[in-house]
């Protein structure tokens, strides 16, 4: 491996924001690494990381200039989702398809709860209009579209003040180009609105998905080109002239420009930078099963990786809750049909709220403190009790300050904050504080499940990489209420997500529908062409094949080996169909039962920086060992060491390991040790 200064003359910086804080980490030309955590700036969370990103190079002695590559994961369009502050947004389909978002799929994400309601469309309904043309199923235009009933339509959403447009007409895969058209009149009539057309989108067949999908990217277009323009904007003015790449749901980077036309790509932005990490370590440590758990101020996440890849999934839902769509959990979200690293996700994280309810039921979340005013302890207004507050009584969290001594912590204010909830439970604070813990232990699991149990995967077998500001926190817990008997905290950890924007691959997803007289080798040097056209010629290009059997709504996704496509590469790619299948659904079928329904290219230019890279400490990582009160059960004198004070062999539980950005609880009964990477390494006995 070529050392660092030869892979990269200036500076990479990667930036993540999260609720609660941005995280920001400096990769220089000698190898150098600088961390740096500070509170996120909402509503305008472009602020802080122009602000961190001056910070870091301040610290690491760089100037703005020596910037080669700026690396950004971001939850701006989760956001503008969840908080419903998108676009004013209008659909554009044919006759008698106006309805189509409300009908959606016959699916509730819970059974038995009469008061559940489906999430209100993104586009309201007197703003979904319709044209008089139609696409056959053949791909017959019966009648094509009339060009002045476009412009007719236009004046009337300039009149609504609509700020952006999704184009989906029947059938429009098969003749894109009439889509397209569609798309450009309205361009023309309406200077300055965001315009989709679906088959840039999403071009594959059923017609709730595509146009979901479509009017999920027209919701949020507008408010991600326009955060995207004003970051490079402030980026620029303050010297860094780098381009700005962002990543997307696939643990793939892509340029600002691309990902403004296509934002439905990074929904789960920030979420997959993580992964991204785990992914590149597990690689490292030959890990063949991984769950990576990520809790940050708002939410805990959990995914699986097997063999040194996530799964990737082609459907999911934002908006609900947990993001993924699967089993009867789903309908509870806006379906999205763009590739993303298959990532459950609960409302629990150190920002989460306590509350009790009337039964007398304690509950953690989904509702959080955020970063303004965040937990009580933070001292900045907050008065709800969160599980940050709930760490501090416990003596989980250092009483002085957090982030390298950014953020005071106030333990009185969390105490104070606790109390009402302790008096609820009939309970002192320290009792329900701990309540609160083992609660936020059990809400987790669900997560973890989701990316395990619910795949046919046993959690026993795999090792668990825990990450984010509070992960480390509740991981060995997590671990043992699995069944996980190993867990990693790898360096770094409350900055990962940004660790790994700087190891991540810039990427480009290509997908087309097969039809029965598709020319196999043909369509997929197509799809080819506009990946390296995008990427260069140097991309890694990967083939794969969406297969599912006969009379089945979804699909798996399969490899398809290089060469030239033959019947034999068909068939090995239908045996990893069926051997896939048999695993997580415990059946598998025959040849002869097999559909192909989509061609997808993934290209991949590999960024050249490898873990082992970013997982040095960086200097003055040390610190004074002492000892604090910390309750489990009951109170217990607790060593407090830093990550250098551990060595190879294993030391008995408790204890609390402090980084500048996190901190790891080693309980009762488990033992931890650092490894040759800087990486605590966990483990519980088989009691």
């Amino acid at each position: 491996m070529l050392p660092s200064s030869e892979l990269h003359p200036g500076w990479r910086v990667g930036a993540d924001i999260g609720g609660t804080f941005t995280d920001v980490i400096a990769l220089g030309p000698a190898g150098e690494v600088v961390p740096m955590k500070v509170l996120s700036t909402p509503p305008d969370f472009g602020t802080g990381v122009v602000t961190a990103t001056t910070a870091v190079l301040d610290l690491a002695g760089a100037a703005s200039s020596q910037v080669t590559a700026m690396l950004h994961g971001t939850t701006v369009a989760t956001n503008a989702i969840l908080e419903m502050t998108g676009a004013r947004t209008a659909v554009v389909t044919t006759r008698g398809f106006r309805d189509v978002l409300e009908l959606g799929r016959l699916r509730r994400p819970v059974l038995y709860d009469l008061s559940w309601v489906k999430p209100v469309p993104l586009a309201r309904r007197r703003h979904r209009h319709e044209l008089d043309q139609r696409i056959t199923a053949d791909g017959r235009l019966t009648p094509p579209v009339d060009d002045p009933e476009v412009r007719a339509l236009a004046a009337r959403l300039k009149v609504d003040a609509i700020e952006a447009v999704a184009v989906c007409l029947l059938n429009s895969f098969l003749r894109p180009d009439e889509e397209r058209r569609v798309a450009e009149l309205l361009r023309e009539e309406l200077p300055g609105v965001y315009v989709t057309a679906s088959v840039d989108i999403s071009p594959q067949p059923q017609e709730f998905e595509r146009t979901s999908t479509a009017t999920v990217n027209a919701y949020v277009g507008p408010t991600v080109h326009g955060y995207l323009t004003r970051l490079e904007e402030g980026l620029r003015a303050e010297g860094v002239q780098a381009p700005l790449l962002v990543m997307q749901s696939s643990g793939g980077l892509l340029d600002a420009g691309s990902v403004s036309r296509r934002p439905v790509q990074i929904i789960e932005s920030g979420p997959a930078a993580g992964v991204t990490a785990v992914r590149e370590l597990a690689r490292l440590l030959d890990l063949p099963a991984v769950v990576a758990f990520d809790m940050g101020g708002t939410t805990a996440k959990a995914s699986l990786i097997e063999h040194g890849e996530p799964f990737v999934s082609a459907d999911y839902e934002v908006g609900g809750g947990m993001n993924v769509a699967r089993g009867l959990g789903s309908g509870a979200g806006y379906p999205v049909r763009t590739p993303s690293i298959d990532i459950a996700e609960v409302g629990s994280g150190g920002g989460s709220v306590i509350a009790v309810d009337e039964a007398g039921a304690m509950h953690v979340g989904p509702a959080s403190a955020g970063s303004r005013p965040g937990p009580a302890c933070y001292g900045q207004g907050g008065e709800l009790p969160t599980l940050t507050d709930a760490n501090v009584v416990l003596g989980y969290l250092s009483p002085e300050a957090l982030a390298g001594g950014r953020v005071a912590i106030h333990p009185d204010l969390a105490a104070k904050a606790l109390s009402p909830v302790a008096e609820q439970l009939g309970r002192e604070v320290p009792d329900a504080a701990r309540g609160a813990y083992e609660v936020a232990v059990s809400s987790m699991t669900t997560a973890v499940k989701a990316v395990t149990s619910e795949r046919g995967r046993d959690p026993r077998d795999a090792t668990m990489v825990a990450f984010g500001g509070a992960g480390p926190l509740y991981a060995a817990a997590l671990a043992r209420e699995l069944g996980i008997t190993t867990v990693i905290v790898p360096a770094h950890p409350g900055l990962f997500s940004s660790l790994g924007l700087l190891v991540a691959d810039t990427e480009r997803h290509e997908v087309a529908p097969y039809r029965p007289e598709t020319a196999l080798q043909q369509e997929f040097d197509r799809l080819t062409a506009l990946v390296t056209t995008e990427l260069g010629p140097d991309a890694v290009v990967e083939r794969q094949l969406d297969l599912r059997y006969r009379g089945q709504r979804f699909e798996l996704r399969v490899r398809l080996d290089d060469g030239e496509v033959t019947e034999e590469l068909l068939a090995a790619a239908r045996a990893r169909f069926h051997a896939e299948h048999e695993r997580t659904y415990g059946r598998a079928g025959t040849d002869d039962l097999v559909e192909l329904v989509n061609l997808r290219v993934r290209g991949k230019l590999p960024s050249g920086v490898s873990i082992e890279d970013v997982l040095r400490l960086p200097a003055g990582a040390g610190r004074r060992p002492s000892t604090r009160e910390c309750r489990f059960g009951e109170p217990v004198p607790t060593p407090v060491l830093g990550r250098t004070d551990l060595g190879p062999e294993p030391v008995d539980g408790p204890l609390v390991i402090e980084d500048m950005d996190a901190t790891t609880l080693v309980p009762p009964g488990a033992r931890a040790r650092r490894d040759r990477f800087h990486n605590i390494v966990i483990t519980w006995s088989a009691a």
